[in-house]
């Protein structure tokens, strides 16, 4: 199969690419493991092909205090292995296949807003953000809730160029997971759920999150945190909180499973997801605690040494 006819283009800077995108009827080719099969297939017929490619610099991964900044030319691989985010790398190593990563950019994956994928709902759960380009116009920041409109849907308006992706950071004391069901791993996930619980001094659970995949159009978010009714991690009732998420999931049949049965899958996994990451939680809390203590014994061993010193030389 072969793409319909396009004009391609090859921009070497970022200006230059904005410019040929103003105006025209084009597509992106970042990764293009989705586009391309998209235009074989003759879903996509764009006039343009604007290849991004030669624009080293969208290829950026910066993390700092507030989060993890994913540049549009960042591979799936490069970030995977960067592991600058624990819910990134978990929902990386669900995603396709080895070749595929290797390839495919995280942008990219949320560019082209497949509700069966795991990216979009990385940064739905996290409250992420997209920053969009255009020529003349300055840049814009989209958070998720408004930037994934439908399925293959996206707030990317035509001359524009998703040139990075925000996610950020966990809040002390968190926890994430990630769980779904395929039928073969790196296929499309027939139902998943990725996970982020924060825990209080106390243990007990401040905030719960729980992002759906393949069960809406959009990724579906949930917010649980009223039914974990602030208890100890340890003794939450996260199959209560597990059948908070399917309440809000809108799942539908096809060939490969009923609606019936993605809801049913929504809330197992939702219930292993959010356990799975209060556990994480506690461990990262009581991690934090040990190496807090460490330090003030080793702060007080130095100024005891220190006052032996002084005591000596008097």
């Amino acid at each position: 199969m072969k793409p319909p006819p396009f004009a391609y283009h090859a921009p070497r800077d970022l200006g230059e690419a904005l410019e040929t995108l103003a105006g025209v009827d084009g597509k992106v080719l970042a990764g293009g493991q989705s586009l391309i099969p998209m235009l074989n297939m003759r879903l996509a017929a764009p006039e343009h092909l604007v290849d991004i490619n030669r624009l080293a610099s969208l290829a950026v991964l910066e993390a700092g205090p507030a989060g993890v900044t994913v540049g549009a030319l960042a591979r799936h691989a490069q970030v995977g292995r960067a592991a600058a985010h624990p819910l990134l790398g978990q929902a990386l190593r669900l995603v396709a296949h080895p070749v595929i990563r290797n390839r495919g950019t995280v942008v990219g994956s949320l560019v082209h807003a497949d509700p069966a994928a795991e990216l979009p709902a990385v940064l739905a759960v996290l409250d992420g953000s997209v920053r969009l380009a255009r020529h003349g116009a300055g840049e814009r920041d989209v958070p998720a809730r408004e930037f994934f409109l439908g399925p293959m849907e996206s707030a990317v308006r035509p001359g524009e160029l998703a040139v990075s992706a925000f996610f950020p950071a966990l809040p002390a004391r968190s926890g994430t997971a990630f769980h779904e069901v395929a039928r073969r791993h790196g296929d499309y996930a027939l139902a998943g759920v990725c996970a982020v619980v924060t825990l209080d001094e106390d243990l007990r659970v401040a905030a719960a999150r729980a992002a759906c995949v393949g069960v809406g159009p959009v990724p579906v978010v949930a917010d649980v945190t009223g039914a974990c009714g602030r208890r100890p991690a340890d003794t939450s009732d996260w199959a209560d909180a597990a059948r908070a998420v399917q309440d809000v999931t809108e799942p539908e049949g096809d060939v490969h499973a009923s609606a019936a049965y993605r809801r049913h899958l929504v809330g197992v996994l939702a219930a292993r997801a959010l356990a799975e990451a209060a556990r994480t939680a506690a461990r990262s809390a009581a991690q934090r605690d040990a190496q807090r203590d460490a330090q003030s014994a080793a702060q007080r061993d130095a100024r005891a040494a220190g006052e032996g010193d002084r005591e000596r030389a008097r």
